[in-house]
């Protein structure tokens, strides 16, 4: 029995030259093949826009109808189309026809009309011969009448839609932005010279490589830059938005002034789409070509919906943000062409987006796409990454694939390594501990605790006041008290670590280990991403690099973009173990005794690489005449039982009570020639005649043991001293610091009496005091915030004074002593 619909359709297939058949679908796939290039439809893709626009209900063509029925009769015999789809699309068409031409006459004539209008046929009569015949086959009854296909399209059709319309394969509908996709299964044949395309336009060689490029438009892509720069013109002035596209590079000039226009008409200032859309379409790039699984295609493309339809409440924002983006990047404005570009998948009545945006896709796919981009960055170094990314955002496209690093990069790491940090290939990946430093954010902590409930200290000391600038950046600690500080300790930690693996100097196995702690560390104090970058936006604005940028709004773009890597990392963490050792507060309270004889210590000392050795020996033994673990160990016990401070109670108190013996051994040193050794004599017997500084009613020990510390700290590094003798003297000290004075100003004053009454002959004396009293200053009133932690430590032995911080972000300690 003869199909209706069939036999219409390959009547009308007369009408392009074919001989009839009632079976319009058996010419040989091959030939259909070539049949469909020599008609310029070079691919599925190009297929189902020609349909589309045949099938436009705003613009009726009979000359595109009849077309679309050959392409489709070619792309069913080419297996370009299934059988029922090829069948729908023809009885799609047939009612088009139907529904515009009530007979064959006047279908006929409409077309023998846009024949004459658009010289669809030309050079010879074959088109009247074919009309001839197919008039012939309807009123001889070989054919299919007009009415008998009535009849044939009012019977139900068999159900399958125009599009792929399985809940798996609903997806593809978004990839019609670029191209409507016809058949559910990706095959070569969607995407004409596909291959070269990857190529030229986006470098994509391989399935590392997409993959690679797939995740950076997730997760960052071109709205990144472009979104930052719009945050900043939004914010500036007419001047300095002119002066802003004037410095573009000449080549970026159109895109300037295309964001321009956007900036001063209002327009929202929102592209994602352009990202988004794009990740679609590679995704479907990369299942056509066989470099990713169909299944894995479908999920990096529901990713890419996910973040739309968190972005987006319906097609026309969608394609109005897209067009923004497409504007930006090709630097012309094409807003004005939106309705032209985008009319057909808005408006066709066959168009792919019929549905609506929001009902398009399932939950359970949502959250399928979800678990399998969560896994592809499941690994703790995507951790580092994420937070190095923010001083180095071309990191992003390292994400989830190995990537071969080239000598100029790992060139480059292994500089900053060496120059910056001193840190050399053969200390090994552990030496990296000493960058990460939980003291320092335990003083943050506490110093923003006390900002905010007033408690911080006084800003005069007895040194003299601060400057104003210090005092302003301490107080505004307090707009972070609800933030733990880890985060501006550990966001360095990453960086520094990322760069230890692009040097390719350690093991790769204790890298891995340490970036898994550093997860670890971060997810124990911040619950979310959303929480860690508000905390991070927050310390960085309240302490900024000097001479740099400040990172604040890209941090806050992060938090704020759904794609960023951020919001895909692995939350849920791997125990708490740090990449560095946690001092206990009360050692790290001893260690600060050193005060500003040496630089804010952090973290507990660990033994250093020769290359440092060499140096610290050499200051050692050129400072104190010590070499070797027992020496060392002599002398710290020495400086700490009897030290500077035994010589001036045997040799200098003694003339407080004679004050004549003391004018005349100061009479008879100066009437004589004086050695270096008796002229250092000479000068502190002035000194205590004039009671410099304090000397005759301060307590000297704070000079004996902040050497004591700064010699043990030293002996650590050295490795001369195991833990257990540092830290046996480090409580020895906190001890002795307990016993002497009663807070900090106390033992500064100690501490600058003796460092100036114990100071030799210098012409830069004055320079030096002036030196020691200023950082003493800074560091009793904590500012700058990070000169020292005294402001934020209880002194040994005195009651708790400070506010507690709102997290756990602290050193652990005695309880009497912790707050």
């Amino acid at each position: 029995m003869v199909d209706p619909l069939n036999a219409w359709w390959a009547q009308q297939l007369v009408l392009c030259g074919w001989a009839f058949d009632p079976d319009p679908l058996t010419l040989e796939r091959d030939e259909a093949c070539e049949r469909l290039v020599g008609l310029g439809v070079v691919d599925r893709g190009e297929l189902a826009w020609r349909l589309v626009e045949a099938l436009d209900g705003r613009h009726p063509d009979p000359a595109r109808l009849l077309a679309a029925l050959e392409y489709v009769a070619l792309a069913g015999a080419a297996t370009w189309l299934s059988l029922p789809r090829a069948r729908q699309w023809a009885r799609r068409l047939a009612e088009a026809i139907r529904t515009q031409h009530a007979s064959l006459d006047e279908w006929l004539s409409a077309l023998c009309r846009a024949r004459s209008a658009e010289g669809w046929v030309k050079g010879d009569d074959g088109f009247a011969e074919a009309c001839e015949a197919l008039a012939a086959l309807e009123h001889d009854g070989e054919g299919v009448t007009w009415p008998v296909l009535n009849d044939s399209l009012d019977a139900p059709s068999d159900g399958t839609s125009l599009w792929p319309d399985e809940a798996e394969s609903r997806i593809w509908r978004l990839r019609a932005a670029f191209q409507p996709v016809l058949e559910a299964q990706p095959d070569p044949v969607d995407w004409h010279g596909l291959d070269a395309w990857l190529s030229q336009s986006w470098q994509i060689e391989g399935r590392d490589s997409l993959i690679r490029v797939l995740l950076w438009l997730a997760s960052q892509g071109d709205r990144q830059g472009w979104d930052l720069d719009a945050a900043r013109l939004g914010e500036a002035t007419p001047e300095a938005r002119r002066r802003w596209h004037a410095g573009l590079d000449p080549r970026d000039r159109d895109f300037g002034r295309v964001l321009l226009g956007f900036v001063e008409e209002g327009e929202p200032l929102e592209w994602a789409a352009w990202d988004w859309l794009r990740l679609i379409d590679l995704a479907w790039a990369g299942a056509c070509i066989g470099w990713l699984e169909v299944s894995e295609a479908r999920l990096f493309a529901l990713h890419g919906a996910d973040l739309i339809l968190r972005r987006y409440h319906d097609w026309p924002a969608l394609t109005r943000a897209y067009q923004r983006g497409r504007s930006l990047f090709e630097g012309r404005d094409l807003l004005a062409d939106v309705e032209a570009d985008w009319r057909l998948l808005l408006h066709s009545p066959v168009s792919p987006w019929k549905p609506e945006l929001q009902e398009l896709l399932s939950p359970e796919l949502i959250d399928a796409s979800r678990t399998f981009i969560r896994d592809l960055r499941r690994d703790p170094s995507h951790w580092v990454l994420a937070l190095a990314s923010i001083r180095e955002p071309e990191l992003a496209l390292r994400q989830a694939v190995t990537v071969q690093l080239d000598d100029a990069r790992r060139e480059d790491a292994r500089g900053y390594l060496a120059e910056t940090l001193d840190l050399h290939a053969d200390e090994g990946a552990q030496a990296l501990g000493r960058y990460w430093l939980p003291a320092q954010a335990h003083h943050l902590n506490q110093l923003a605790a006390d900002a905010a409930h007033g408690a911080l200290p006084p800003s005069r000391t007895p040194f003299g006041p601060v400057a104003e600038h210090d005092l302003e950046a301490r107080n505004a600690l307090g707009n972070a008290s609800r933030h733990a500080a880890t985060i501006h300790m550990a966001e360095k930690f990453a960086f520094h670590l990322q760069m230890a693996m692009d040097s390719e100097w350690f093991e790769a196995s204790e890298l891995a280990t340490l970036a898994g702690a550093l997860q670890g560390s971060l997810c124990r104090f911040y619950v979310d991403a959303r929480r860690l970058l508000a905390a991070w936006a927050q310390w960085e604005a309240v302490l900024p690099e000097p001479e740099q940028a400040s990172l604040a709004t890209l941090i806050l773009w992060h938090r704020d973009d759904p794609g960023s890597l951020f919001h895909w990392l692995d939350w849920r963490g791997q125990g708490w173990q740090e990449p560095g050792m946690r001092p206990g507060l009360t050692h790290f309270t001893a260690m600060a005794l050193v005060g500003p004889l040496n630089s804010a210590i952090w973290s507990l000392p660990q033994p250093e690489s020769e290359r440092e050795c060499a140096s610290i020996r050499e200051w050692v033994d050129g400072h104190y005449g010590v070499q070797g673990t027992e020496g060392l160990i002599e002398f710290i016990d020495y400086l700490l039982e009897v030290g500077d401070r035994q010589e001036y109670q045997i040799n200098y108190a003694p003339y407080t009570l004679n004050p004549a013996r003391l004018a005349s051994e100061i009479s008879i040193i100066e009437s004589g020639e004086c050695g270096e050794e008796e002229r250092n004599h000479l000068l502190r017997l002035q000194r205590v005649r004039d009671g410099s500084d304090g000397c005759n009613e301060i307590d000297l020990i704070a000079w004996d043991l902040a050497q004591a510390v700064d010699l043990a700290i030293a002996g650590r590094q050295l490795g001369w001293l195991e833990q257990e003798r540092f830290v046996a003297r480090l409580q020895r000290a906190y001890s002795l610091a307990a016993e002497h004075y009663s807070g900090w100003e106390a033992y500064a004053r100690g501490l600058y009496a003796g460092f100036s009454f114990f100071m030799g002959e210098t012409s830069e004396r004055e320079d030096f005091l002036a030196s020691m009293g200023q950082a003493l200053a800074s560091w009793l009133a904590a500012a700058p915030p990070l000169c020292g932690p005294w402001a934020s430590l209880e002194f040994p032995g005195t009651r708790p004074r400070h506010w507690a911080p709102m997290h756990v972000d602290t050193l652990p300690g005695d309880e009497r002593i912790l707050h």
